[in-house]
C-alpha cells in the first residue's frame, strides 16, 4: 500500500492537543505523527489514515493531502509547477473545482492572480490528459485544492475533508454565531475534563460545548453524520473506509442508548428558545438528552455536589438581557426602541435574540464569527459580568472555570484574578481562554483600574 503525507490544519492554540489527539487516532489507523506547526500538525499513513482523522479528529479543520512541494520565483513557476502534476490520478475533468492560495511572507503580489494561474494549470493539464476542463464551483465543489506559499517555498494539498470538519453534520439550529465544534473540543482537552468528572456550561447556547463533551464521553466519532471529499476522489480505499465507517456508526448506535445518569453534563441558560435548539442539536448528535434548565447565568449554584468545570463562552450585548432583568432582578426595558430611548440615541443592529452576533458568508475556513468581539461596553455589560462573578465566587468553591473571549479585561469586570490564560484563536480573532480556581478565602477587591496578573486564585472578595 502506498504512504502519503498529510497536513491536518487546526485553529492557532490547539497545536499540541491536535497531536495528542492524533496519537490517540493511531488506534484506529496506523499514523506516523509529525511536526508541529504553528496551524497544525504533520502526519503521514496510507489512505486509512486520512480515513480515521477525518472520522475521529475532533479538533483539526481539515485533512490535507501534500502533492508535491517546490521553491520558486513566481507566479509563473507556480504555474509550471502545478501543470506538471498528475491530476488526472485523483478526479475528473467532469468534477467541479476550487482553488485556495494562502501565503506566509510571501513576496507574491496578487493571490487572486496565484489563484487564477493554478487554476489554469489544473484544467490546462486535465484538457491535455482527457480533451476536457473542468468547472469551477466555489460554493460547493467536488475538489479542492490548497496552495501554502511561504517565501521561498510553495505545496500543492488535495483536500480530502469536503466542508471543514468543524460541521458535524448535526448542528441545524445554532445561535446566529455559535462557537465552532473544534474549537469547544479543543478547549475541553484543555481543561483536562474527563467523563468522570461535573462539567457544566451556565451559558450553553445552542449547546456546542455539552455536544461535543458527550459525544466525547461515549465514544461517538464526530464524523459519524457526514460525508468525506476524499469519498469523491479517484482510487481511495473503499474497502479500508467501509471498515471504519462501519465500527463508528455500531458505536453511535449504542451510545443512543446510554444512560444518562452516567453523565455529570449540565448546562443551562437564559433563553428558553435556545435551550429547545441545544435540544435539537443534541437529538441530531445522537446523544441521550441532558438535563438543561432555563436559568440566568447571574442566579447559578453548582449542579453537584463537590469540584467539577465550569465552561463558558460570555455572551456579551442584547443576550444579557433577553429577558429583560438586571442583575438585581429590576425590571428592564426590552425592546429595541425602548433601550435606544432610554439610552438618547440608537442601538447596534441585531436580532434581539441573537447569542453573539454572527458569521461573516463564504466557504473560508478562518472566517472570523462577527458578534464574537464585544459589542458595547455598557453599564448592563458591566453589571452581569459582575454579578456573575460573585456567583462563581460563592456557589463554586473547588471549581476550575474556563472562559473563552476576545475581552482581556474579562477578569477585571468579573471581579477575579485568573490562574491562568491561553492564547487562542477563533478563526482570526484572537482570544484568550481564562482560567479561575475558585477557592474560599477573600482578596481585596480591585481598582477599576488593576491590571489581570497571569498568576493568582479566584477568590471570593
Amino acid at each position: 500500500m502506498s504512504s502519503f503525507e498529510f497536513f491536518a490544519p487546526c485553529p492557532r492554540g490547539l497545536e499540541a492537543p491536535l497531536v495528542a489527539e492524533l496519537h490517540e487516532i493511531s488506534a484506529h489507523a496506523p499514523i506516523k505523527v509529525g511536526a508541529e506547526v504553528p496551524g497544525g500538525v504533520h502526519f503521514a499513513g496510507e489512505w486509512a489514515a486520512a480515513f480515521a482523522a477525518n472520522l475521529h479528529s475532533r479538533i483539526a479543520s481539515r485533512v490535507l493531502l501534500k502533492i508535491a512541494s517546490r521553491p520558486y520565483r513566481n507566479e509563473h513557476d507556480i504555474f509550471a509547477f502545478a501543470l506538471e502534476q498528475p491530476w488526472e490520478r485523483w478526479f475528473t475533468a467532469n468534477q467541479t473545482l476550487r482553488i485556495d492560495v494562502t501565503a506566509i511572507k510571501s513576496p507574491l503580489r496578487s493571490l487572486e492572480f496565484t489563484t487564477l494561474k493554478v487554476k489554469d494549470a489544473v484544467c490546462d493539464r486535465l484538457r491535455d490528459k482527457t480533451g476536457a476542463r473542468p468547472n469551477i464551483d466555489t460554493a460547493e465543489p467536488d475538489v479542492r485544492i490548497f496552495v501554502f506559499v511561504t517565501a521561498t517555498d510553495c505545496t500543492l494539498y488535495l483536500d480530502t475533508s469536503g466542508d471543514p470538519l468543524f460541521k458535524r453534520g448535526w448542528r441545524l439550529d445554532k445561535g446566529a454565531a455559535p462557537l465552532r465544534e473544534n474549537l469547544a473540543a479543543g478547549i475541553l482537552r484543555l481543561t483536562g475534563w474527563t467523563r468522570d468528572t461535573p462539567l457544566y456550561d451556565p451559558m450553553c447556547g445552542s449547546g456546542t460545548f455539552l455536544a461535543e463533551a458527550v459525544q466525547q464521553a461515549l465514544g461517538v466519532a464526530p464524523g459519524v453524520q457526514r460525508r468525506f471529499g476524499f469519498e469523491k476522489l479517484k482510487g481511495y480505499d473503499v474497502t479500508a473506509w467501509q471498515s471504519l465507517k462501519v465500527a463508528a456508526m455500531d458505536n453511535a448506535r449504542a451510545a443512543r442508548s446510554a444512560k444518562t445518569s452516567d453523565l455529570l453534563i449540565f448546562g443551562s441558560d437564559i433563553s428558553g428558545d435556545m435551550l429547545e435548539k441545544a435540544r435539537s442539536n443534541l437529538s441530531r448528535a445522537g446523544v441521550p438528552t441532558l438535563s438543561l434548565k432555563q436559568l440566568d447565568a447571574r442566579n447559578m449554584v453548582a449542579p453537584v455536589e463537590g469540584p467539577g468545570i465550569l465552561v463558558a463562552n460570555p455572551p456579551y450585548g442584547e443576550r444579557i438581557e433577553v429577558r429583560g432583568r438586571g442583575p438585581r432582578g429590576e425590571a428592564r426595558p426590552t425592546s429595541r426602541s425602548e433601550r435606544e430611548q432610554s439610552r438618547g440615541g440608537r442601538g447596534a443592529r441585531g436580532d434581539a435574540g441573537d447569542t453573539r452576533g454572527g458569521y461573516r458568508g463564504g466557504a473560508g475556513d478562518d472566517e472570523t464569527p462577527r458578534g464574537f468581539e464585544r459589542a458595547h461596553n455598557d453599564d448592563l455589560g458591566a453589571e452581569f459580568f459582575q454579578s456573575f462573578g460573585t456567583a462563581l465566587k460563592q456557589h463554586f468553591t473547588g471549581w476550575h472555570a474556563y472562559m473563552l473571549t476576545s475581552d482581556r479585561g474579562l477578569p477585571g469586570q468579573l471581579r477575579l484574578r485568573e490562574s491562568a490564560k491561553t492564547p487562542l484563536y477563533n478563526g482570526a480573532l484572537e482570544c484568550r481562554l481564562f482560567r479561575f480556581d475558585v477557592v474560599a478565602g477573600s482578596v481585596r477587591r480591585r481598582d477599576a483600574d488593576e491590571t489581570p496578573t497571569q498568576t493568582g486564585n479566584a477568590s471570593g472578595e
